[in-house]
């Protein structure tokens, strides 16, 4: 059913009233499920209206699976093994982070987040010490490219140096997330030597800080990519622009522009924003992909050295896809889903009072799901 924006406001008023623990009856999944469709579809097209403005956009992988807008030969490979390749192997050790970010998906649990175990590292679910690589190579092959994350690598960088040789030694792709704080000449020098291939800089994490920027700089005599990756909100945005000029004096190669999405822990912060379900999953601010669309038109009207990319909500859809597929899982099958135990939909009241919002097409409700009908 294409219901109205006006029906679709009385109706999540009257569930967001509802009790957590009363479930939602079939009819009323119907109506919920439909006014999820409605804002999807009215969002993407805002942001088809704001794609079709950019010249020179591409695209990579089926689909095409992303969007980008510079020079290809910066298109970072990590994401190249993600989208294209045997997907995203994710390499953990740190459970401990020297910044608190509203954007962060651990926002307020940081101090509660379980740890891997002394000499462990957590790869692909699985917990492993670092001599058991060579079993692992022997045994499951070589990942196109594995990425260290979680939460803060640079809080023992030191201890990181042995496991990437290893990776280099084998043929891995390697690229690693940090916010900047702690990278310094030493360890970006030492980095570069053991053999990363990448280092991608969370400059949100920081308020685009000075030292952060000039870590920029120095990573590029050391590492072969270097660039950004950040979700896109509005204090980036100023930040970013601020500084743009040092920021892009800096060499990096890319700036991957990160769909900024929620769960329960971040969502607090992001409170009264007008939000959007992407295929019923992540959870977005719509300012947060229109920003990274008006960041790649900018990009390419002033000639930015750098590949600018469209890290969207549909890139970590197509990712996943891929992933089933790498994995052997049947047609359709995927684990990307909804972040959050139950619909928000209080929170989704925002952008159904905002005037300026339109549903793309609006029909009267079918009998049986009016106001006044007993809807189960």
């Amino acid at each position: 059913m294409k219901i109205s924006k006006k029906d679709a406001l009385q109706w999540f008023s009257f569930f967001a009233a509802l009790p957590e623990d009363q479930p939602l009856g079939c009819r009323q999944q119907e109506i919920a499920l439909a006014v999820f469709s409605q804002i999807e579809l009215a969002v993407e097209a805002r942001f088809q209206r704001l794609l079709a403005a950019i010249p020179g956009v591409q695209g990579l992988g089926p689909g095409p699976s992303t969007l980008f807008v510079g020079p290809e030969e910066h298109f970072p490979a990590g994401c190249r093994s993600c989208l294209t390749g045997t997907g995203l192997s994710a390499v953990r050790r740190t459970n401990r982070c020297d910044a608190r970010c509203p954007f962060c998906y651990d926002f307020g649990v940081l101090d509660a987040i379980p740890p891997i175990g002394e000499g462990f590292w957590e790869i692909g679910g699985g917990r492993y010490r670092e001599e058991d690589l060579d079993l692992l190579f022997a045994l499951q092959g070589k990942p196109t490219g594995i990425a260290y994350v979680y939460l803060e690598p640079m809080m023992e960088i030191d201890r990181y140096y042995g496991v990437i040789r290893r990776f280099h030694e084998a043929g891995v792709h390697q690229h690693l997330y940090t916010n900047g704080l702690r990278a310094n000449a030493e360890n970006l020098r030492a980095l570069g030597e053991a053999g990363l291939d990448e280092i991608r800089f969370n400059l949100g994490a920081s308020g685009a800080a000075d030292t952060v920027i000039q870590a920029m700089a120095t990573a590029k005599r050391f590492i072969p990519q270097v660039g950004i990756e950040t979700p896109m909100t509005r204090e980036f945005d100023a930040r970013f622009h601020a500084k743009k000029r040092d920021i892009l004096a800096t060499g990096i190669d890319f700036m991957n522009c990160a769909e900024l999405h929620l769960n329960e822990n971040n969502l607090p912060n992001y409170w009264g924003e007008n939000l959007y379900f992407y295929r019923l999953g992540y959870l977005s601010p719509v300012f947060s992909r229109e920003i990274t669309l008006k960041m790649m038109r900018e990009a390419v009207a002033e000639s930015w050295p750098i590949v600018v990319h469209d890290c969207s909500n549909r890139t970590k859809f197509a990712r996943d896809l891929h992933q089933g597929r790498q994995e052997g899982g049947w047609f359709g099958q995927t684990t990307y889903g909804r972040e959050l135990s139950a619909w928000p939909f209080e929170a989704f009241l925002p952008i159904l009072e905002d005037p300026t919002f339109s549903f793309l097409e609006e029909e009267p409700l079918p009998e049986g799901f009016r106001p006044g009908d007993i809807v189960l």
